[in-house]
């Protein structure tokens, strides 16, 4: 089985998570999301994948450190400041196939794999 996990390796979550996936040894696609963003398009799967609107995926104060104003953008125009700012996107996502886990709490990625 094979996993692509948008990481960030600074966050402890995210290690967590890297490191279940490595203890079951699935084989990692490992995306450093801040110096490799997601496409727009790619976001868009994203969230169809896991069933979430743009903004429950956002960091609210790192976006606010950005100056991204959350509450009063259209879902497309935030999705347009994540790629442009993706230190906003809450880590880690997990997508495997056609689903997708977000990796808080880390367990959570037991259920794709």
């Amino acid at each position: 089985m094979s996993v692509t996990i948008y990481h960030n390796p600074r966050c402890s979550k995210s290690r967590q998570t890297l490191a279940i996936l490595e203890e079951k040894n699935v084989d990692a696609n490992v995306v450093e999301y801040l110096t490799e963003p997601p496409t727009k398009d790619d976001l868009k799967k994203i969230l169809g994948m896991l069933g979430l609107n743009a903004s429950e995926i956002v960091r609210k104060k790192e976006a606010s450190a950005a100056g991204v104003d959350v509450a009063n953008l259209s879902e497309d125009a935030l999705i347009d400041q994540m790629v442009a700012h993706p230190i906003i996107i809450e880590r880690p996502i997990v997508v495997s196939g056609n689903k997708a886990v977000m990796g808080r709490p880390p367990e959570n990625v037991l259920t794709i794999i």
